[in-house]
């Protein structure tokens, strides 16, 4: 039985590479018309469906949305109850079924080309009524459905799915979209952050940032961690430059040795140049820096070398990159 499973598991998985294998040999004219329509026009991109074929719709729509292409997806019988107010004669409207022959999208499409929209239609029937209204088909068909009974949609939604992908990232490339543009898209994500987020926008500052001068004692140094809330102070110099830094590890180190540490001075203790960032630095890099070190911690300089904040590894946990 469970020998069986598995040989037909592969059988679909092998139905459906096929049906995208397929696609390939038929890419040309009507690929890079639909890939020019959508890139001139003045409006959105209105991608519509129904059942299978419209969660693969609403899948599309996100995808242009997120990388520069303005989308929406229209339902194509909420389409003829009401919704298709929605479009307008600057918008492309992508229609995807396979059969192209249903009665939503029959009476649908006179509506659209009476609008003035432009039609592209991703389908498994070049003859079919869709088609003959589109002004760009590319044809989605497939050879046969991974469904034993040659009803549900497997195979071809599988296509569908990649050809919509496919042309995706075609008009992102042409579009010149890039990192910045993703993270602008997407800024709750963690990849948003990883590309957004800069040291400068979650450091320590103010209190939160013990600088301590050089000639101070260790006692003072450690009041000013605690009032903190900290693991560490920037030890400056008398210009306020950062000339070192004393840790929660120093301590532990220096205190098994001497018990009287808490009078000397920090200076004779604290770590000298120790690994800085700046607030500009991409916080994801400042976390790869942290990693890399294996420290907490690390003070953030200003163009003069003066400590303006402090980055502990617990602001990337909440600020989500880690």
């Amino acid at each position: 039985m469970r020998r069986d499973l598995i040989k037909r598991a592969k059988e679909v998985l092998e139905i459906e590479a096929l049906a995208i294998r397929d696609l390939k040999n038929r890419l040309g004219k009507e690929l890079i018309k639909a890939i020019n329509i959508i890139l001139k026009t003045k409006g959105r991109v209105v991608v519509s469906g129904m059942g299978k074929t419209g969660i693969i719709a609403q899948k599309f729509s996100a995808t242009l949305a997120s990388t520069g292409t303005p989308s929406l997806f229209l339902h194509c019988a909420e389409a003829i109850h009401g919704d298709l107010g929605r479009v307008t004669s600057d918008d492309v409207v992508i229609i995807i079924s396979n059969s192209g022959q249903t009665d939503e999208i029959r009476q649908l499409l006179p509506l659209l080309k009476k609008i003035g929209s432009k039609i592209i239609a991703l389908t498994g029937n070049k003859n079919s009524i869709l088609a003959k209204y589109s002004d760009a088909v590319l044809d989605v068909s497939v050879k046969k459905e991974a469904c034993p009974l040659g009803l549900a949609p497997t195979a071809s939604t599988t296509a569908t799915l990649a050809m919509t992908d496919a042309l995706a990232v075609c008009l992102l490339e042409l579009k010149g979209f890039k990192e910045k543009d993703f993270a602008f898209y997407h800024p709750g994500g963690v990849l948003g952050k990883r590309l957004i987020l800069a040291v400068k926008d979650i450091m320590r500052a103010g209190e939160a940032n013990p600088v301590v001068d050089q000639e101070k004692r260790i006692s003072e140094v450690l009041f000013r961690i605690t009032r903190a809330r900290a693991g560490c102070a920037s030890i400056v110099d008398k210009k306020g430059r950062l000339v070192g830094i004393f840790t929660d590890g120093d301590l532990r180190r220096h205190l098994e040795l001497d018990p009287d540490l808490s009078v000397r001075k920090v200076k004779e203790v604290m770590t000298r140049k120790p690994i800085t960032v700046t607030p500009e630095m991409l916080a994801a890099e400042a976390m790869r820096i942290l990693k890399d070190k294996k420290i907490d911690e690390v003070p953030v300089i200003d163009k003069k070398g003066r400590p303006i904040g402090l980055l502990d590894v617990q602001d990337l946990l909440k600020a989500g990159l880690v």
